[in-house]
């Protein structure tokens, strides 16, 4: 399970372009070489030639890397395809798996994945730890993982990212992603593994998220999981468009940022999302961005009506409204009053 492939949009009427670069092919051939075995009949099955192995600039398909992916863990019988001092059998990440298919949440899932992993192998740990605010999923190295470091790190972490995604049917938006690696040349392909800020020569590999999504409940079962484990490397690349919290982001960000109520530029940047992506999945969850910016809206011009004395055109302002006279007319339309009305009334009943 824990091979990386990376997919691409396809190239006009051409196929799937191929985005997985050649050092990961390369880190799997050294993996055979330490084997003192030969690599050649699944490099052909997943029709990748000699020639092109050598290119530092090449390229192949998801669907390449899945084969030949697939075919060396099971030459090798080993699914960490030689990370690690001991081989992980054919399997090993299928039983973590099942560990984690009966946690009531996402949170437990995660946090019993880690644990049961350093049952594997102690030459790495993945914590999860969560400040109330963001969950962060890390990887401490016990040993030197060598050349295979890089593919190590970004597998580990691309997977625990696409088991959680699917465990919930949902994306998880990432807050940030560190390499404690320098930016590595095919480092373009990052941004398609792990959509989020990223960074390179930090501390420790990383993943960052939103810890709201911890408590999520868990949307698979052992049959799903069954199926799944069928043909698990897909996992890895594919990009959900659910989020199951986007309504609850996007209120967040318009509520702590005023410049978003102006315009979608600034809640798009904060969300890592292109605006038609974002309306899309709104609208995959029954929400739309007026609605939700009319709700912020509403309740920042109350609260400030009821706790201050600004006048209206500020309370307009601060609301998000380009003048006085369109603050009006809506807040009429939400509360059948003036603003000017409404805090009269609210100041009599509270007796002020």
């Amino acid at each position: 399970m824990p091979a990386t492939p990376i997919d691409s949009a396809p190239s006009s009427t051409q196929g799937p372009a191929a985005a997985t670069p050649m050092a990961f092919v390369r880190a799997i051939m050294q993996a055979y070489a330490l084997r003192g075995m030969d690599a050649s009949a699944v490099l052909r099955q997943a029709q990748i030639t000699p020639p092109e192995i050598g290119n530092p600039h090449g390229r192949i398909t998801a669907l390449q890397m899945e084969q030949l992916s697939d075919g060396a863990m099971r030459e090798l019988d080993d699914e960490a395809l030689g990370w690690f001092g001991r081989r992980l059998p054919w399997g090993s990440y299928g039983m973590l798996a099942r560990a984690s298919i009966s946690a009531p949440h996402l949170g437990l899932a995660l946090q019993r994945w880690c644990r049961h992993h350093g049952l594997l192998t102690d030459d790495i740990a993945l914590t999860l730890t969560s400040d109330g605010a963001t969950a962060t999923l890390a990887i401490n190295e016990h040993r030197d993982l060598g050349t295979l470091r890089e593919f190590c790190l970004v597998s580990m972490l691309r997977n625990a990212l696409g088991l959680a995604c699917w465990l919930i049917d949902s994306r998880l938006p990432l807050q940030g992603a560190d390499f404690p690696f320098a930016p590595p040349p095919h480092q373009a392909v990052y941004p398609l593994l792990f959509a989020g800020p990223i960074a390179f020569e930090a501390p420790q590999a990383v993943l960052r998220f939103d810890a709201r999504y911890l408590a999520l409940p868990l949307r698979r079962d052992e049959e799903a999981l069954r199926t799944m484990l069928q043909r698990a490397l897909p996992l890895t690349v594919r990009q959900y468009r659910r989020d199951r919290l986007l309504v609850q982001r996007v209120r967040q960000v318009l509520a702590a940022d005023s410049g978003a109520l102006y315009g979608a530029q600034a809640l798009t940047e904060r969300l890592h999302l292109s605006p038609r992506t974002l309306h899309r999945q709104l609208k995959e969850e029954g929400a739309s961005l007026q609605a939700l910016k009319d709700e912020v809206r509403q309740h920042r011009a109350i609260d400030l009506l009821h706790r201050t004395d600004r006048p209206i055109k500020q309370v307009a302002q601060a609301a998000g409204f380009m003048n006085e006279k369109s603050f009006i007319r809506a807040f009429r339309d939400w509360t059948g009053q003036s603003p000017a009305a409404f805090r009269r009334a609210a100041r009599l009943a509270s007796g002020g």
